[in-house]
C-alpha cells in the first residue's frame, strides 16, 4: 500500500527522468496553498540551474507527462515553475477505502527489523521521581511504542540509578542521623555468619520503622550539599560506597532496604503516567561484570592509571574540544557511574545484542554519554554508531525557568500528577462533562484527561527544545491540547454510537466536498508522520499529525451532515468518521494516551 504523496512523488520522479533530469528533483510536498493544490513539485528550479534552461519550460515538459496519470485531476504550473498537483476525487476515494480496510490504518513498517534497545526512564534508588523524570519517562515510552509499532523487536528498560556515590552518600547520612539504623548496621557488619530469612525479615521491618522514602529524600540533599564542601565527608562517601559494592552485609541490608521503599512509589508514578519496562535493571545488576571488564580493558591497553584512580582516554585527532576521561576505577576503589554505565553496554551486548541503543536522557548528559559511548566502541562493547543519546530539554513553569514547587523546591512527580488530575476534574465540570457519571467512571476520565494533559504538552514539541508547562492551557478542551483530542475521539464515538442505533453504518466512499478531500488527504499522511517520527527519534510528528486530523475532522462535521444526509453520502461519510476515529486512537496510543468512550 502506496500513500498518495510517495505515489506521486514517483511518478514525478519519473517524469524527471525521462526528461533526462535527475529523478530526485521529482521531490513532492503537500502544497503551501491548499485552496490551490494538494501537493507540490519545486524541482523544475533546481533542475533549471543545472541545466541552463527556463524551469518553466522544464515543468511544462514534466507537467505533460503527468497529465494522463489517473490519479490526477489537474495539474499546473504557477510563478517560475512550481509545478501544482491536485488528485482526482476518485484517487482521494480509492485510497480512503484502503486506509479504513488496512488494520494499520495506512501506516507502513521497517523494511528490516532491528532489536533495540530504548533506555529511559532513569529513576533514582532512594528518590522519589520528580518533574525531571516526566521528560524522559513520557519521550522514551512513545519512542518504544513508535519503534515496536514499525516491526523492530524493541526492549524498554528503567536502567535506575543504584549502586553509585549517592548509595555511599545516603548510607552514611541515616547512620548519622538514627543511631538504632547505625547499631544494626554494625552488628550485621560485625557477624561472622549471614542472617537467616527471618532475621532478614525481622531487620527490615526494623528498618521500615525508622527510614522512609521521605527520609532518604530529605537526608539526600543535605548529604550531597556537604559531600561537596567537606572533603572527608566526600571521602567517607566513596569508602562507604566502595563496601557496599564489596557486598559488606550491613550495608547491603541498608541498601536493599532503600530500594524496597522505593520501588513502591517508582511503580506507583510510572503506572500513574502510562509507562511500562520490559526490563527493571539498575546499575547494581552489571557490577558482577565491572571486575572482568576491568581485566579486558587492561588487557586491550585502555586503562590507564591517573593520581591513584583507573581511566580510559577517549579523545580522537581532530576532537574541537577535549573530552575528559571515562573513570572506570576511583582512587578508593569503588565503581563510578560511567563504570556501571559501560558495563551495561557489555550486559546488553550479551543478553540481547542490540542493533541499536537509545538514551533518552536529558540533553545535559551530553557528554557523559559521548565519553561512555567511545569507550564503549574502543573496547569493542558496541558497533560504532550503534549507541545514541536522544537528548531532550527542559521543562519549565510560565517563569521560563525549570519547573519547581511554589516554595522553590524540585516538584515531585507524584504531585505534579494529582495537580493535574485536580486541574482536569474542574475542567471536566466546567464544560459539564461527565454527568451521571459514577465517582468511578468519573475519576477514571479525569485521570485519563490528566495524562493526556502532560503527555500531549510535551510530545508536541520537538524534544531537543524546552517548554513552558501552564497547567491552565494544557488542561483545556481547546486550542493544541490533549484534552481536546481526547474530546474530538469521544465526540467521534458518541456519533457512531447514534448510528449503530439507527442501523446505519458505513461503505463505499465518495469525495464531494473540500472537508472530505482534506480529511483523506490527512488520513492519507499518516504513514508520513510516523516515518518522520521514526527517522528522527522525535514523537512530535505523530502529536502534530494527530490534532491536525482532528481539526480537519471538527470542520468536516461541522461542513459535512452526516446522520442526516442521504444513505450512500452518510455511509461514505459514516466511513470517513470511523477510519478518522480509528487513526486518531492509533495515534494517540503511540504517544502512550488512552481514550474514553464517553465523557
Amino acid at each position: 500500500m502506496t500513500d498518495l504523496k510517495r505515489g506521486l512523488g514517483e511518478a514525478v520522479s519519473a517524469a524527471f527522468a525521462a526528461a533526462g533530469l535527475p529523478a530526485e528533483l521529482g521531490r513532492v510536498t503537500p502544497s503551501d496553498r491548499p485552496d490551490l493544490a494538494d501537493f507540490q513539485c519545486n524541482g523544475a528550479l533546481a533542475a533549471a540551474k543545472q541545466a541552463r534552461r527556463d524551469p518553466r519550460e522544464i515543468a511544462a515538459g514534466v507537467v505533460e507527462r503527468l497529465k494522463t496519470d489517473p490519479r490526477i485531476a489537474s495539474v499546473e504550473i504557477a510563478g517560475l515553475g512550481f509545478i501544482n498537483i491536485r488528485v482526482s476525487e476518485a484517487a482521494l476515494a480509492e485510497r480512503a477505502i484502503e486506509i479504513a480496510g488496512d488494520l494499520r490504518l495506512g501506516a507502513g513498517a521497517v523494511e528490516t527489523p532491528r532489536r533495540v534497545l530504548v533506555d529511559y526512564g532513569g529513576p533514582n534508588v532512594a528518590k522519589p521521581m520528580h518533574v525531571g523524570h516526566l521528560r524522559s519517562s513520557i519521550i522514551g515510552e512513545a519512542i518504544k511504542r513508535l519503534y515496536r509499532f514499525r516491526g523492530d523487536t524493541v526492549v524498554g528498560d528503567a536502567h535506575f540509578g543504584d549502586w553509585g556515590y549517592q548509595m555511599g552518600l545516603l548510607i552514611g547520612a541515616v547512620c548519622d542521623e538514627d543511631a538504632f539504623v547505625a547499631s544494626l548496621v554494625e552488628r550485621v557488619n560485625a557477624r561472622a555468619t549471614p542472617l537467616t530469612a527471618e532475621e532478614e525479615a525481622t531487620a527490615f521491618a526494623a528498618l521500615a520503622e525508622h527510614i522512609s522514602l521521605a527520609d532518604l529524600d530529605r537526608l539526600y540533599p543535605q548529604a550531597a550539599a556537604r559531600g561537596k564542601e567537606d572533603a572527608d565527608y566526600r571521602d567517607r562517601a566513596r569508602k562507604l560506597t566502595a563496601e557496599l559494592q564489596a557486598r559488606k552485609p550491613g550495608h547491603h541490608l541498608l541498601w536493599r532496604h532503600f530500594a524496597r521503599v522505593t520501588q513502591v512509589a517508582l511503580e506507583r508514578d510510572f503506572h500513574a503516567i502510562g509507562v511500562d519496562f520490559d526490563l527493571w535493571k539498575g546499575e547494581s545488576d552489571v557490577d558482577h561484570l565491572i571486575p572482568g571488564m576491568v581485566e579486558d580493558l587492561e588487557a586491550k591497553g585502555l586503562l590507564v592509571d591517573d593520581q591513584g584512580a583507573r581511566i580510559v582516554r577517549v579523545n580522537r585527532q581532530g576532537d574541537k574540544r577535549e573530552l575528559p576521561p571515562l573513570l572506570v576505577v576511583s582512587s578508593e576503589g569503588s565503581a563510578m557511574y560511567g563504570t556501571t554505565d559501560l558495563a551495561t553496554i557489555l550486559d546488553r551486548k550479551q543478553s540481547f545484542d542490540p542493533e541499536q541503543v537509545l538514551y533518552v536522557v536529558d540533553q545535559r548528559q551530553a557528554d557523559h554519554f559521548e565519553i561512555v559511548f567511545r569507550a564503549a566502541y574502543l573496547a569493542g562493547y558496541a558497533e560504532e554508531g550503534s549507541l545514541e543519546h536522544i537528548g531532550f530539554g527542559t521543562m519549565n513553569g510560565t517563569d521560563g525557568k525549570p519547573f519547581k514547587t511554589r516554595e522553590g523546591g524540585v516538584l515531585k512527580l507524584h504531585d505534579l500528577i494529582e495537580m493535574t488530575k485536580a486541574k482536569a476534574r474542574e475542567r471536566l465540570r466546567e464544560a459539564d462533562l461527565g454527568a451521571g457519571f459514577t465517582e468511578e467512571a468519573f475519576e477514571d476520565v479525569a485521570h485519563k484527561v490528566a495524562v493526556a494533559a502532560l503527555k500531549f504538552a510535551d510530545l508536541q514539541n520537538f524534544r531537543g527544545t524546552s517548554y513552558v508547562f501552564d497547567l491552565d492551557r494544557f488542561t483545556s478542551f481547546e486550542g493544541k491540547t490533549g484534552p481536546y483530542l481526547l474530546y474530538q475521539a469521544v465526540r467521534v464515538k458518541s456519533l457512531l454510537r447514534k448510528a449503530a442505533d439507527e442501523g446505519a453504518e458505513g461503505g463505499p466512499v465518495t469525495i464531494g466536498e473540500p472537508a472530505e478531500r482534506e480529511l483523506v488527504l490527512l488520513l492519507d499522511a499518516f504513514d508520513q508522520a510516523l516515518s518522520e517520527a521514526y527517522e528522527r527519534k522525535a514523537p512530535n510528528f505523530i502529536a502534530d499529525h494527530a490534532y491536525k486530523l482532528a481539526q480537519a475532522f471538527s470542520r468536516f462535521y461541522a461542513a459535512c451532515p452526516i446522520l442526516i444526509a442521504e444513505p450512500a453520502v452518510k455511509e461514505s461519510r459514516l466511513t470517513l468518521a470511523s477510519t478518522t476515529l480509528r487513526q486518531l486512537e492509533l495515534a494517540l496510543d503511540l504517544l502512550g494516551v488512552a481514550t474514553p468512550e464517553r465523557m
